[in-house]
């Protein structure tokens, strides 16, 4: 059985890890590349790596941060923000990355994943997908939550597989940032639909919330930020506890 990974999450605004709720009141939760750093020690399955002002200010994600922080890693790397190009993506695996994941650019361009996927390989490419229950039903939103579209996400997840995504993560902007669980009924469906692994992302507060969605979410990974950096989780003896409950995951 393939081994269910733990994901500590970078959210990065001008250089430095920040932490809020929706992503609005962000809070400083410190140097990234301390923090990657640590997590490679305690034992983090893979680190994900965003610039959260990138897409916003249509600014480049800080390709050199990204150098820095792959120097002290070990594990596989993503970064996303602000990717809208093959030329962005060749920059930051180029830098270091393992995998690139794209958002907002997808989803205006979704040629770019095929591009992206022959280009390097669709094990390299993560669709990063913001969704919110609205009227019953999940609609995939841009811009950290903060624009809507009319795309409904179980059809974009089956279209971004198609055209060549290795992975998708997805982010519950409706439990983002709540800690009270991960949006395992939608995580569910996901990946029943979808062929390709799924990490979980949005409302992690308490290793039961992981436990749950590896269970009943059906996810491959669970991705969290303020709960690891704030040390309210401690990914060793989360890790323990899902071992005790039967989760594979490596120790």
């Amino acid at each position: 059985m393939i081994a269910k990974r733990i994901i500590p999450c970078l959210d990065i605004k001008n250089g430095r890890t920040v932490k809020g709720v929706n992503f609005i009141n962000l809070i400083d939760a410190g140097d990234p590349v301390e923090l990657a750093k640590r997590y490679t020690a305690e034992g983090a399955d893979e680190l994900v790596f965003l610039d959260i002002s990138a897409t916003e200010q249509k600014r480049k994600t800080l390709s050199d941060l990204v150098l820095r922080v792959a120097e002290a890693l070990d594990i596989p790397f993503t970064v996303g923000g602000g990717v809208s190009s093959l030329k962005d993506a060749k920059v930051l695996l180029k830098n270091g990355a393992d995998k690139v994941s794209i958002n907002s650019a997808a989803v205006k361009n979704p040629n770019l994943i095929n591009e992206m996927s022959n280009a390097f390989g669709n094990q390299c490419v993560v669709v990063a997908i913001d969704a919110k229950k609205i009227n019953n039903k999940w609609i995939v939103h841009l811009v950290g939550g903060k624009e809507k579209t009319d795309i409904d996400l179980f059809d974009w997840a089956n279209e971004v597989e198609s055209r060549g995504a290795g992975e998708i993560l997805f982010t519950s902007m409706d439990n983002d940032g709540t800690k009270k669980g991960f949006a395992n009924s939608a995580l569910s469906k996901l990946s029943e639909i979808v062929n390709i692994p799924i990490i979980a992302s949005g409302g992690a507060g308490c290793n039961k919330d992981f436990l749950d969605t590896f269970t009943i979410g059906n996810a491959d990974a669970a991705l969290a930020a303020s709960v690891f950096h704030f040390g309210k989780i401690k990914i060793p003896e989360l890790k323990k506890d899902l071992k005790k409950n039967n989760i594979p995951i490596r120790l």
